[in-house]
């Protein structure tokens, strides 16, 4: 992690600092978020909770408390919206709270699950979170009703005001909240959700709720957290994944300045604790340290690459989706299309490198975190501290980045164990940015072996897709592989139902698996498979239109007659784009058109992307065109953000971003070797939201995997280039 001045050359004050500056010295609120909420004595003040969702202050103030992670995508404020929908909120008094863990575990488990990923924030929590508001608005509806002494059914409540028309007479939650909540709340099942078609702020375009706290820079991070008596550590680990400590020697650094102590944390890795951070990671550098490497240390970028070819050709394959006879059919096929695709390995990347500030004694564990998993932190906690879940709880924290790396709990082990050779003490873990990129989960590695068969009309017969590489379930979670098939694979390849279906009709088609994993552990890295799957897909199903002297679109609408949802949104890019008519010309350059679609994480996606390459190869993407169904849109505008988000992860990933390895370890150190998309490369996004009701789909990842495709099939239309291996960096896009 490279350091700066707290001060600029004028001696204002940086950001940085003026963060540090307004940082909770304790577990408090930050603008719109809290921290955990009170319990015990300091609970005694504070006003009763309506229900585990709701609790309404005496100057009207409405607290939503909120089980999953905001990491930038507007989980928190869906949600929000979500539950003062069923409440009938004032949007306007609305704030947040995050319940922790060991509370959610002692009340078992009201609030449901923690976890945040997948895009399953809002789709999997929506019904009970409307529930948990329509129950706190018929208590609050209730506790009027007892007041005046009339029928609950002759009130009604709108805006955080309950008026029984007959008499006139109007209250507002503030003042009846205590009295509801010492009622029996209604059963679940009894509770009926409002029709889409009245919904008052779900639907509509609110304004995010932590905006402004982002913007002025007063929002704690988990990397800013400050307490009284606070020390920080800073960790190495060895470099090449599997290898282990073999010596260093603590006495040549102890009597550095601020260091306290030199801490073994497990068999793999050292860490220093100082007063400041700054004052660890120097000891940490000073400190010898000697490596077991072990035996991957042989392992080089182009052995995994060796090991994936062989797996296009195995004999032994899991099937992810079949139907016909793909092999006889493409032995008999009057002509055969083949091609190679390969995908790299990819870090996380996240701006907040990972940290995590533990205090242990005893009897007790706590941790203050950024975590996508609130309740895998909390479990991680117990066992790294010695402790039973109940002794332990874990404080979540807005994340500077997620994107899927949070969901592992390996820092949160870090830091508990070097507290807990300090009892007492609480101290900040926080990995520098050359380990947080050398040693992360990383997307897949793959590669894809497709095989179209074309009958003696021209027509797609036959397809066969084999997939080679890595299986992020056999790291994570092996229980979930069964007979060697990983489900995660096979994101947008699926039939029959689910949320990642395929969207094309092929009378003959076998699409598997043969699983080669490399040391370099997997992670789930956002957008998953999907991302790889769908350029596979849509460059070869571009591939094969041209081949056959078939327009791109014409040949996928003659394929998804069975898929109209995913033939409206790739309906709904084409006709915005302007598809079948020229592009116009960007200053003097030709401007070309690709298209894509997938269906991911229970949403239809489609893109549109317009580019322009120069004599010599140079790569301008102007305009993507996107359109999502997701289903119900709970919040447009943040739909659109996320659209747009997503383009910058997936083209920055389709771009610059591959992970290679050398002498066993990964190359790529900090954003000098692995860069991001800049401002100046981001591409002109026009946003087609388009919710066909009827079920709920994920938005924060779906669009990311048609982003690359898309340009990808433009670049072709443009050069007559074929690329088949990411990252564009190292291709040559000067025309065939």
């Amino acid at each position: 992690m490279k350091t700066r001045s707290n001060t600029t050359d004028n001696g204002a004050l940086t950001r940085r600092q003026f963060i540090a500056s307004s940082g909770a010295a304790t577990a408090a609120a930050a603008g719109s978020f809290v921290f955990g909420f009170p319990t015990g004595a300091e609970a005694q003040g504070a006003a009763p909770e309506i229900n585990a969702w709701v609790v309404v202050q005496p100057d009207e103030r409405v607290i939503i408390r909120i089980a999953r992670s905001e990491m930038g995508q507007g989980t928190l404020t869906g949600l929000a919206q979500l539950v003062a929908e069923e409440l009938e909120a004032d949007w306007s008094r609305v704030t947040t709270e995050y319940p922790t863990p060991a509370t959610n575990l002692a009340r078992k488990r009201v609030w449901g699950n923690f976890s945040t990923g997948g895009s399953r924030g809002i789709r999997e929590s929506q019904d009970y979170v409307r529930k948990g508001g329509a129950a706190a608005r018929i208590l609050l509806v209730q506790a009027a009703a007892d007041e005046w002494k009339v029928p609950a059914a002759e009130c009604r409540a709108e805006a955080g005001v309950i008026t029984h028309a007959a008499s006139n007479r109007r209250t507002t939650y503030g003042k009846v909240a205590a009295a509801a909540a010492k009622l029996t709340p209604p059963e679940p099942a009894s509770i009926t959700l409002k029709d889409p078609k009245s919904w008052k702020l779900t639907g509509k375009r609110m304004a995010r709720l932590d905006t402004v706290e982002k913007t002025n820079g007063s929002l704690v991070y988990s990397a800013d957290f400050k307490m009284p008596g606070l020390l920080n550590a800073a960790i190495r680990h060895c470099p090449v994944f599997g290898g282990k400590v073999k010596s260093f020697d603590a006495a040549k650094i102890e009597k550095m300045p601020g260091v306290k102590k030199v801490v073994p944390v497990g068999d793999a890795s050292v860490a220093v604790v100082a007063d400041t951070w700054w004052r660890a990671k120097k000891a940490l550098d000073a400190l010898p340290l000697e490596w077991d490497l072990g035996p991957n240390v042989a392992v080089q970028n182009s052995t995994i690459q060796a090991t994936l070819r062989e797996g296009l050709s195995a004999d032994k394959a899991a099937v992810g989706n079949s139907n016909g006879n793909a092999p006889a059919a493409l032995a008999g096929a009057a002509r055969r299309i083949e091609a190679v695709y390969a995908y790299p390995h990819q870090n996380h990347a996240t701006m907040e490198p990972m940290n995590a500030t533990a205090r242990w004694t005893p009897e007790r564990c706590e941790v203050w975190t950024s975590t996508q998993n609130g309740e895998a932190a909390l479990a991680a906690t117990a066992e790294a501290a010695g402790l039973k879940p109940e002794q332990c709880d874990v404080y979540k924290i807005p994340l500077g980045g997620g994107f899927g790396r949070r969901g592992m709990t390996d820092y949160v082990r870090e830091a508990v164990a070097i507290a807990r050779t300090m009892p007492g003490t609480p101290v900040k873990l926080l990995w520098s940015r050359e380990e947080d990129m050398i040693h992360g989960r990383y997307h897949p590695v793959t590669m894809c072996k497709l095989t179209a068969g074309i009958d003696a009309q021209g027509n797609l017969d036959a397809l066969h897709m084999r997939i080679s590489g890595q299986s992020i379930l056999a790291a994570v979670f092996p229980q979930n592989v069964r007979e060697g098939r990983d489900p995660v694979v096979f994101q947008g390849l699926n039939n029959g139902g689910g949320e990642a279906m395929f969207g094309y009709s092929v009378p003959n088609l076998l699409i598997d698996h043969a699983m080669r994993n490399p040391h370099v552990p997997p992670g789930f890295w956002r957008g998953v498979n999907l991302n790889q799957n769908a350029i596979y897909v849509e460059c070869f199903i571009d591939e094969i239109a041209h081949a056959t002297g078939k327009d791109p679109l014409a040949l996928r609408r003659s394929l998804m007659k069975n898929h109209p949802k995913h033939l409206a949104v790739l309906e709904a890019v084409a006709q915005r784009a302007g598809w079948g008519t020229p592009a116009p010309d960007v200053r003097g350059q030709k401007v070309f058109r690709g298209l894509a679609q997938t269906h991911g994480f229970g949403s239809y996606v489609a893109a549109c992307a317009e580019v322009s390459v120069s004599a010599e190869g140079a790569l301008t993407i102007h305009r993507i065109v996107a359109a999502t169904d997701c289903g119900h849109a709970v919040n447009p505008q943040q739909i659109e953000a996320q659209i747009e988000g997503s383009f910058v992860y997936g083209l920055g990933a389709a771009l610059f971003s591959e992970c290679t390895v050398k002498d066993g370890r990964i190359e790529q150190t900090n954003f000098d070797t692995y860069p991001s998309l800049k401002m100046n490369q981001m591409p002109k996004v026009e946003s087609i939201v388009m919710p066909s009701g009827g079920f709920w789909g994920g938005v924060g990842e779906p669009t990311i995997a048609v982003a690359a495709p898309a340009v990808l099939n433009a670049i072709f239309a443009a050069t007559g280039r074929r690329i088949r291996e990411l990252p564009l960096k190292n291709q040559s896009l000067k025309r065939a």
